[in-house]
C-alpha cells in the first residue's frame, strides 16, 4: 500500500432516522417505481411523433425520468444507510438522537425539540436534525445544562428542562 492511501474496505455512515421516517423513505420510493414505467411510455411516445428537437413533450419526458432515475438512486442509499431507531428504547440523562427536549428560552418560555435525522427534520413541527446548529448544540447535554446556540440572527441561550424518550 502506498503512502497516503487507505484500505480497500470503505466504510459506510450510517444514517440514523426514525420508523416514520423510513417509512416516508419507502413509501415514495414505491411511487417513484410506479412512476418510472409512465414515463418511459411517454418518452416512446414522444418519440413516435418524430423531430426530437422540437418535440417540448419528448425533452419533458426525458427530464422527469433523470429526475426520478437520481431520486431512487438517492433514496436507496438512504434506505441501505438507514439504521432505524425506537426512541422508547433509548434511556440515559443525555440528549441523544431521538430524544425530545424540553428548553426555557431567555425569557423562560418553553420550546420544545426532537432530534431526528436529516430526512426528518421539520423546525416548525418541532424536530431538528441532529447535526443542524441546535441539534450539535444539544447532543451530549443534560438537564439544567445551559446551552449556547449560534444562528442567523445571533446568539440564542438556553437551559434544558426535561429530555424524554417518546
Amino acid at each position: 500500500m502506498t503512502k497516503g492511501t487507505r484500505g480497500a474496505m470503505a466504510t459506510v455512515e450510517k444514517m440514523p432516522m426514525l420508523q416514520e421516517g423510513y417509512d416516508r423513505l419507502t413509501v415514495h420510493l414505491k411511487q417513484l417505481k410506479v412512476e418510472r414505467p409512465q414515463i418511459i411510455d411517454a418518452i416512446e411516445e414522444a418519440r413516435a411523433h418524430g423531430d426530437l428537437s422540437e418535440n417540448a413533450e419528448y425533452h419533458a419526458a426525458k427530464e422527469r425520468q433523470g429526475q426520478i432515475e437520481a431520486s431512487i438512486a438517492d433514496i436507496e442509499d438512504k434506505l441501505s444507510r438507514a439504521q432505524v431507531i425506537d426512541p422508547r428504547d433509548l434511556s440515559g440523562d443525555k440528549v441523544v438522537f431521538g430524544a425530545t427536549v424540553t428548553l426555557l428560552d431567555e425569557d423562560d418560555k418553553t420550546v420544545v425539540y426532537q432530534i431526528v435525522g436529516q430526512t426528518e427534520a421539520d423546525a416548525k413541527s418541532g424536530r431538528i436534525s441532529y447535526n443542524s446548529p441546535m441539534g450539535r448544540a444539544l447532543i451530549g447535554r443534560k438537564v439544567d445544562d445551559d446551552v449556547e446556540v449560534t444562528v442567523p440572527s445571533g446568539d440564542r441561550y438556553y437551559q434544558i428542562s426535561k429530555i424524554e424518550f417518546i
